[in-house]
């Protein structure tokens, strides 16, 4: 019902920064609430951040104050703004969306996933 496409993954050193970006399609106009998620190398999917329609932004507490998640309605496309990376942050990170608006909820529709690997 969604499709979702990440880009912007790749290697980076400690301390360094990505952006990833996803852009939306099919239904767009019903899509509300987006986010990221990542999974980490033999752990389950984690929340990272979600945004709502209107901006507001919900963080997990490992990326708050290092991640930014943000969102072009326009372009019905959200963004991962990835800061003071750390090997810990090494995981594939799926962008998510979902019909409802609420950022404490979890979103239901996901990309297929972008690398990020944290160098030490």
């Amino acid at each position: 019902q969604v499709q979702l496409v990440e880009s912007g993954g790749g290697l980076v050193q400690a301390g360094g920064s990505l952006r990833l970006s996803c852009a939306a399609s099919r239904n767009i106009f019903r899509i509300n609430a987006m986010g990221w998620y990542r999974r980490p190398p033999g752990k389950q999917r984690e929340l990272v951040a979600t945004i709502t329609r209107q901006g507001s932004a919900n963080y997990a507490d490992s990326v708050r104050g290092r991640f930014t998640i943000s969102r072009d309605n326009a372009k019905n496309t959200v963004y991962l703004q990835m800061n003071s990376l750390n090997p810990e942050d090494t995981a594939v990170y799926y962008c998510a969306a979902d019909f409802h608006d609420d950022g404490a909820r979890p979103l239901a529709y996901f990309g297929q996933g972008t690398q990020v690997t944290v160098s030490s």
